[in-house]
């Protein structure tokens, strides 16, 4: 009988090890991701490029649109570098060689899951106001109504989205600490 309890303890822990160990298949998503912040480099320069060289006839709307892109694509590339980061150091290993860097952002080390969602979803409502933004600046143009109304509606579902998910971690902290009371 001890000989199978033993044989099974191995078993569990090669089982363990091994699942355990399938956290790095996630790696290569965040490599890919910091290969994405690359292109999105590239797309931002290629924007300024030609929002920096038409600077002087452009009328203010268009600059304004032009600087809405720029930022917009800051966002993107903020939002990727968050995921990068918190997902990489929530599911994967933490980042080490940035322990004692005085660059190291602060909030690096301390967002867990719920804290990157949060982040995730408030990106993408700032997002999302960007390009209502756009289209209400370049309504003079004609822009298509019905489009403004199904990002309007997105819109509104992200921050519907935000809203629940900090209810929900709220809730989740109030039962957390009357659980520890």
């Amino acid at each position: 009988m001890n000989e199978k309890r033993h044989g099974r303890g191995v078993l569990e822990h090669l089982l363990e090890r091994l699942i355990f160990g399938s956290r790095w298949l996630l790696a290569p998503f965040y490599l890919g991701l910091t290969f994405a912040l690359v292109i999105m480099m590239v797309k931002f320069f290629q924007k300024f490029w030609h929002f920096a060289s038409h600077v002087t006839s452009t009328s203010t709307e268009e600059m304004v649109l032009g600087l809405l892109g720029l930022l917009d694509l800051t966002l993107l590339a903020n939002l990727i570098l968050i995921v990068i980061f918190a997902g990489y150091e929530n599911f994967v290993s933490k980042i080490e060689v940035a322990t004692d860097d005085i660059d190291r952002p602060e909030w690096m080390g301390s967002v867990d899951f719920s804290g990157l969602k949060l982040k995730l979803i408030g990106s993408l409502v700032a997002i999302s106001v960007i390009e209502l933004l756009k289209d209400f600046m370049n309504a003079a143009n004609g822009v298509d109504v019905t489009e403004v109304k199904w990002r309007i509606a997105i819109h509104l579902t992200f921050v519907l989205s935000g809203l629940v998910f900090a209810i929900m971690d709220w809730v989740s902290d109030l039962t957390h600490k009357s659980k520890s009371k």
